[in-house]
């Protein structure tokens, strides 16, 4: 009892932990907070694109720096109630990458080194628009499938600058001196093939190396096959993958907000796994005692035998009258007490 008493005594010493992130929750859950941090993130980028006019900056200068401070009041009120709604989970907060995007993009404006710098500042500013993608789920969900096919990315960029260096290499050494204005060095020939890459001039370039060699024609042809068709299609298909994998993400983001875990039945179940942990030792050490102990001797007698009953005597007792002796263990069932035998039934 007083184990159970403590641990009442610790579940209740923190009773506003859960019920302030019940409230917090049901407030960042709200339609209307999204769309009033939704609507405060467009005016900052709107005032962000007004003070690009300096005529404007001069008139409206100290509406416009109340007004981004109004903005960051907000934004910092969001963060806030935010991290109440993870108060009886504050890991969970820090696991959100958005969450941690938002906090970094509030604490870098607090700082004296980013507010002191002008270009600095306004760079943060324009991260914030970038919190849109929080409250729009199809720009959420594009911009992951971006991160998620940036490793991809980086495989087909090494594919492509290497098809790009070895067709440049080739183009120097038939057309550089022919054609010196587009193959020329090896810079000039990247130039010149990348730009065919996006078909840029692919004909006035097949006419000008017909004019050097027939060859030239096999050499463009197997060119825009592969970088413009064979790389761009797999480029394509590396989006269109990550971008089912985050539609994917999203969705199991969506289930899991739908649904989220109850702190008071968590903190029950934690308590009566604990009372049954406790209660298993408990058996544990009466079993090992109990084996400890020897047992009783069944040698007493039970008063008012019935007619037909036999007891089974040891110790100073002999065999009862008119019966031979019996052998054999004491019929008993553990507690001394002796079991009775129907007429017919031998002790054995």
């Amino acid at each position: 009892m007083p184990e159970q008493h403590d641990q009442t005594t610790t579940v209740d010493s923190r009773p506003g932990r859960p019920e302030l992130a019940r409230r917090c929750r049901g407030v960042t859950e709200a339609r209307w907070f999204a769309l009033t941090v939704l609507a405060v993130i467009l005016l900052n980028a709107a005032l962000l694109g007004l003070e690009t006019y300096p005529g404007l900056v001069e008139e409206w200068h100290r509406w416009l720096r109340l007004a981004e401070r109004g903005c960051l009041a907000v934004f910092t009120v969001e963060i806030l109630v935010r991290l109440g709604a993870h108060a009886d989970r504050p890991r969970g907060f820090f696991k959100d990458p958005w969450n941690l995007f938002d906090l970094a993009v509030v604490l870098c404006a607090f700082l004296p080194l980013v507010r002191e710098n002008t270009t600095v500042l306004r760079l943060l500013r324009l991260a914030r628009v970038l919190r849109t993608a929080r409250f729009l789920p199809q720009l959420r969900i594009v911009l992951v499938a971006v991160g998620r096919s940036l490793p991809g990315t980086l495989s087909f960029l090494l594919v492509g600058a290497l098809l790009l260096y070895v067709y440049a290499m080739v183009g120097w050494v038939f057309f550089g001196r022919q054609d010196p204005e587009h193959y020329g060095s090896i810079g000039r020939a990247v130039l010149t093939l990348f730009l065919l890459m996006i078909l840029d001039g692919i004909g006035d370039a097949i006419h000008a190396g017909l004019e050097i060699s027939r060859w030239s024609l096999l050499y463009y042809a197997s060119y825009v096959l592969l970088a413009s068709f064979v790389l761009v299609n797999v480029l394509v298909g590396v989006v269109i993958t990550s971008l089912e994998e985050a539609r994917e993400m999203e969705g199991t983001r969506e289930t899991a907000q739908e649904t989220p875990p109850a702190p008071c039945c968590t903190e029950d179940r934690r308590l009566l796994l604990e009372r049954l942990t406790a209660a298993r030792r408990a058996l544990d050490d009466l079993e090992r005692d109990l084996t400890r102990t020897p047992p009783p001797l069944a040698g007493r007698t039970a008063a008012g035998d019935g007619p037909g009953d036999v007891q089974v005597r040891r110790g100073r007792g002999g065999p009862a009258p008119g019966r031979g002796p019996v052998s054999g263990p004491p019929l008993s069932g553990g507690t001394g007490r002796q079991l009775p035998l129907r007429p017919g039934e031998s002790a054995c």
